[in-house]
């Protein structure tokens, strides 16, 4: 007898169905194919064991299964229970008459209980497309894919549900979430906030304009400055997601396997990565491709601590995402993309020993030291951060100052107001949400400069030998200065601030 059931395969953020074809004939033998990899190949004893340890067994005759497409390769064990149901189903053991209506997905333990699978919204996403009346699977993931309208979601704890759920032994209730509202309920600040640091002003301003624009920024300071302390609380004055970004962060992470119990995520990601990661943890890709850590960070901040410490190839390897917002992962027989729609947060110490130009320095540095120090660090990467800006040590005074600093609140509504004139600024366009993500074309058509503003750049151009790349870096910031100050045009006082910030370019960092 022959039968079909659907499962689904993801690739990148999108995901495929897969016909699971299940014939039973005259015969002895176990015989899977369609590209199957070695856990799909393995799920022959995890679905023996399974079956037989709840009152079922393979039939002993010929099995033959076909994964269709066949030239596209099967990979991890979330086929267990769709290749369980279409035997059962292929030898008679249950009806079979409702089984190809639904996606069955999940892992088979030995005694028939169901473990997490990944990728499971843009599964759910896929099969609401196509038609399919419902989902089965594992119930640790059925918040993630309730998500999904208008898709009965059947969260399963143990093989039998399902067998009685064909059979009419049992009924089960799909699990409904209001999308909208689980959105809005949860919906809160992260727990860093800027109320809880001292002084640097300067650099909170920095921050302010960098959450704004949505610009890529590097903290440049000595040990204990409070770099990383500024870096984390960067999420808290971010604009909050919308449902669209939130949906767009919640499939990367369910690809990856990193969604939690909520479901949809609606707090901005905060990457982290360490300075030994590889090129491959950070871009994405591997044997079989996930997203990397600039993916995980869709839509929220990408944190790399001490940037110079990272190997080179790393840091070069996203040049390409940081221009295009995306990454583009390339194999002989297939091509991946993963968005990749970040901000950059970076920090260094000012030179090897972290005490560059400080006469109390415990360590000093050479110039040959500074030079293979920054040299790390490429000259078209630097070009990419639009924001360079000094951190210095916060004095003894304002350290023991008792006021409360302003919050993280007030200074996101700030940047909220930022952020919706440049929404309204590029509604007809389709890409382009904020000053960080405006072309060369657009620059020039938003950042126009009076004499006096392009006279104030033509000299800081000249005299930091700047390249073309910061030309339109200094732009964007100016612009997204006098956003923040509802300027409809760019002035001199908000082109003097962005040339500011851009530390590196300036004479001395070198050694």
């Amino acid at each position: 007898m022959l039968i079909k059931v659907y499962g689904s395969a993801v690739f990148g953020v999108e995901a495929t169905t897969i016909t699971v074809e299940v014939n039973i004939d005259k015969g002895v033998g176990y015989h899977l194919v369609g590209l199957p990899d070695n856990a799909v190949k393995e799920s022959s004893y995890r679905i023996a064991a399974a079956l037989k340890n709840n009152g079922y067994q393979l039939p002993g005759k010929k099995i033959t299964i076909n994964m269709a497409p066949a030239d596209m390769r099967k990979e991890g064990s979330a086929y267990d229970l769709t290749l369980a149901i279409g035997i059962l189903a292929a030898s008679g053991q249950i009806k079979s008459d409702e089984v190809g209506r639904y996606i069955i997905m999940g892992e088979l333990s030995l005694d028939g209980s169901l473990q997490p699978i990944k990728g499971v919204l843009p599964i759910a996403i896929k099969a609401k497309e196509e038609g399919f009346k419902g989902f089965f699977l594992p119930k640790q993931n059925v918040r993630e894919a309730a998500i999904v309208a208008g898709l009965d979601v059947y969260g399963i704890e143990n093989v039998t549900e399902v067998i009685d759920f064909f059979e009419g032994k049992a009924a089960l209730e799909p699990t409904v979430i209001n999308t909208r509202e689980e959105f809005y309920k949860t919906l809160d600040f992260p727990e860093h906030d800027f109320s809880d640091v001292k002084g640097q002003e300067s650099i909170k301003r920095c921050m302010e304009i960098a959450a704004a624009g949505g610009h890529n920024i590097i903290l440049i300071g000595p040990p204990g400055a409070g770099k990383t302390m500024l870096a984390k609380r960067l999420p808290s004055i971010l604009p909050p997601m919308t449902l669209r970004e939130a949906l767009e962060t919640t499939k990367i992470h369910s690809v990856a396997g990193k969604v939690k119990d909520a479901g949809l995520m609606n707090q901005r990601p905060f990457r982290n990565p360490h300075h030994t990661i590889s090129d491959v943890a950070l871009v994405g890709g591997g044997t079989f491709p996930q997203p990397g850590e600039i993916s995980l960070a869709h839509n929220g901040v990408l944190f790399l601590d001490e940037l110079p410490e990272f190997k080179r190839t790393v840091l070069e390897v996203m040049r390409q995402p940081l221009e295009d917002r995306e990454v583009t992962i390339s194999r002989s027989k297939f091509t991946i993309t993963y968005p990749s729609s970040f901000m950059l947060v970076a920090s260094m110490n000012p030179s090897p020993g972290g005490y560059f130009n400080d006469p109390d320095a415990p360590v000093s540095s050479s110039p040959a030291e500074m030079q293979r120090y920054m040299g790390k660090i490429s000259g078209p990467l630097l070009d990419r951060i639009d924001i360079h800006i000094e951190v210095t040590p916060v004095p003894f005074e304002k350290l023991s100052d008792n006021r409360k600093a302003e919050s993280s609140v007030e200074i996101r509504n700030r940047v909220i107001k930022a952020r919706e004139i440049q929404t309204k600024r590029f509604e007809a366009l389709e890409n382009v949400h904020y000053n960080a993500q405006m072309s060369t074309k657009q620059i020039r058509e938003y950042c126009r400069l009076d004499d006096t503003s392009l006279q104030l750049l033509k000299t800081a151009m000249e005299r930091l030998n700047l390249s073309a790349r910061a030309y339109d870096r200094i732009l964007k910031v100016s612009r997204t200065i006098a956003d923040l100050e509802a300027a409809e045009n760019v002035e001199a006082q908000h082109i003097s601030e962005a040339i500011q910030y851009r530390s590196l370019d300036r004479e001395g960092w070198l050694g």
